[in-house]
């Protein structure tokens, strides 16, 4: 039970990290510890008042970066998923759950990422991230179901 515990909090934790890593490249190992800076400007205000840049599509193209940017969204927190799930009390409502709680820490770390420099906080973000934990999650419920079979 503790290490079902340890797992999901080593993912936030991992999750948290790169997204405290300004200026980061999926493409470029270096990149991945870069000291970060806060920006001390920005306030919770500027960041989700209506026509804020979180709420605006992507600045950058769509590139292999950007390809691999969303690949890890999508794992990263398919797996955060998972491990919720398994963090849970076994009920009817548990991939619900999961998959709220999930969407929760996305808006929270996009949010987040708002506030560093060389970073930014996109609601589309939150959604592929809510995705990748909605897909994780059918999976295992389709693998349970074929699997009872």
């Amino acid at each position: 039970m503790i290490l079902k515990r340890i797992c999901v909090v080593a993912m936030i934790l991992a999750i948290s990290h790169f997204s405290h890593t300004p200026h980061l490249q999926v493409t470029d190992p270096n990149s991945w510890s870069n000291a970060s800076v806060w920006n001390h400007e920005a306030t919770l205000w500027s960041v989700l008042h209506p026509g804020s840049e979180f709420y605006t599509s992507y600045t950058y193209g769509f590139n292999l970066e950007f390809i691999l940017r969303k690949i890890a969204h999508i794992s990263f927190f398919g797996l955060l998923a998972l491990l919720i799930y398994w963090n849970l009390k076994k009920n009817s409502w548990r991939y619900i759950k999961a998959w709220f709680l999930l969407a929760c820490f996305a808006f929270l770390d996009e949010l987040h990422q708002a506030f560093i420099i060389g970073r930014d906080g996109r609601i589309i973000d939150v959604a592929i991230d809510s995705f990748g934990g909605a897909l994780f999650l059918f999976l295992l419920y389709r693998y349970k179901k074929i699997s009872k079979n």
